[in-house]
């Protein structure tokens, strides 16, 4: 028994009594035909038991449907939670992604957009925050930057600000006598500084006596410990019996502190009152919940999927209309209120 044929656009030509530009069209630009026509073309794919060739489909129009996406690492919840949900609109865009973890080092993240290019993707999607939007943006192809510093490309971020500010209110409503935030040396112009200024600010408004502590944390568990640790000694020592209310910049970070407590006192005392930022699942997950600024991950990984789609798209028209400038899609955050804030009012 001889092998079976692939079916082939000239057979699906001769089926249909199409051209076979009529039927390249269908595949590459289907709106360029009419309705009744994709009907017939396609009901004959049916029939011929069409199985589309995408090595083949690529060689020819050069379209490939992947999008390259560099985040800086998956230790962080936040990161492995918006890749995740970038990669779950597969099923309303059809693109594929190729995803590189940055490492800090612009060369090496550079060796990576070459390799993502060489694969021919449509676009990219970037967290990492090594190499500037002044470079990206000179690629030739569609960027969006989440959370990251974005001037020249355009991006989708959480209002970090706002965000900032439920926080540090949320602690001032429950009267602790110290306002601390935790958080990594950030630039100005990265979105999250708005979290650093939405306490500052809110602290500045109402009076409240407040401390915050800058520290490079790093991308793991041990160096992040290392940080950390020390900081929890040096908060006993300084506000030893103060109700301490303290903002942590993420989630995975809140965690750690908490567990930290809570290995130091076999419990959670009661004068640490914990909110973190992104609601990733960790938040929830944790031994106690974790109260937090929710960023709506889901809805980000979808509008900043669906801005890098309209970008691609407008690039394959014969006549593309270009943006001049970037297009900037802000999120409004959520606050969350759980244990390591309410503590038996929402759980007792």
């Amino acid at each position: 028994m001889g092998k079976k044929k692939n079916v082939t656009f000239s057979d699906i030509a001769e089926y249909t009594h199409f051209s076979k530009t009529t039927i390249s069209r269908y595949f590459n630009n289907p709106d360029s035909l009419t309705l009744e026509n994709q009907q017939i073309i396609s009901d004959a794919l049916v029939k011929l038991n069409y199985k589309e060739n995408k090595v083949a489909r690529i060689l020819a129009n050069g379209k490939t449907e992947f999008i390259g996406v560099i985040v800086p690492d998956l230790y962080h919840h936040y990161y492995s939670e918006m890749l995740n949900q970038i990669l779950s609109t597969y099923e309303k865009f059809g693109y594929k992604f190729l995803v590189f973890i940055g490492n800090e080092h612009d060369e090496t993240e550079r060796r990576y957009i070459r390799e993502l290019m060489a694969y021919k993707i449509e676009g990219l999607i970037v967290m990492s925050h090594t190499i500037s939007s002044k470079e990206l943006s000179e690629l030739q192809l569609p960027v969006v930057a989440i959370e990251r510093e974005d001037q020249y490309i355009s991006s989708v971020n959480t209002d970090n600000y706002m965000g900032g500010y439920q926080a540090t209110n949320l602690l001032a409503r429950h009267k602790c006598d110290i306002l601390i935030h935790i958080n990594s040396p950030t630039e100005q112009c990265v979105p999250s500084y708005g979290r650093l200024q939405g306490f500052q600010d809110l602290c500045k408004e109402k009076q409240l006596k407040h401390q915050i502590f800058i520290r490079e944390m790093g991308h793991t568990y041990e160096s992040t410990y290392k940080v950390i640790l020390p900081l929890v000694e040096e908060m006993e020592k300084n506000f030893h019996g103060m109700k301490k209310g303290i903002f942590i910049s993420n989630d995975t970070h809140a965690n750690l502190l908490l567990n930290i407590l809570i290995r130091k006192y076999g419990k959670f005392p009661d004068d640490y009152l914990i909110i973190g930022f992104d609601n990733s699942p960790i938040s929830r997950e944790a031994i106690i919940p974790i109260s937090t600024i929710g960023q709506q991950i889901d809805t980000i990984a979808y509008e900043a999927v669906s801005l890098l789609v309209e970008q691609m798209n407008e690039r394959k028209k014969r006549k593309p209309n270009i943006p001049d400038q970037p297009i900037h899609k802000i999120i409004t955050p959520i606050l969350l209120r759980r244990e390591t804030t309410e503590g038996s009012l929402l759980f007792g």
